[in-house]
């Protein structure tokens, strides 16, 4: 009969448990949505005041051999 009662009771915690963890989850979930968004909001505005720089002139690049340098 005890075991009963001890197995009954750690159910009835259980499912007590189980409504704030629900929304523990929810909240989670909210403020990562809402983390995802600022970034990407962050990241379009950062574009606009701070618009990509044009690339620089195109270096060449040569083989050199040592000896030359040397001289």
């Amino acid at each position: 009969m005890a075991l009963w009662v001890v197995a009954v009771s750690a159910l009835v915690v259980a499912v007590a448990a189980l409504a704030p963890a629900r929304h523990t989850a929810q909240k989670l979930a909210h403020v990562t949505e809402m983390y995802w968004q600022l970034k990407f909001d962050h990241g379009e505005l950062k574009a606009k005041v701070d618009p990509p720089k044009p690339a620089a002139p195109e270096v060449k690049e040569t083989f050199v051999p040592l000896t030359q340098l040397r001289r």
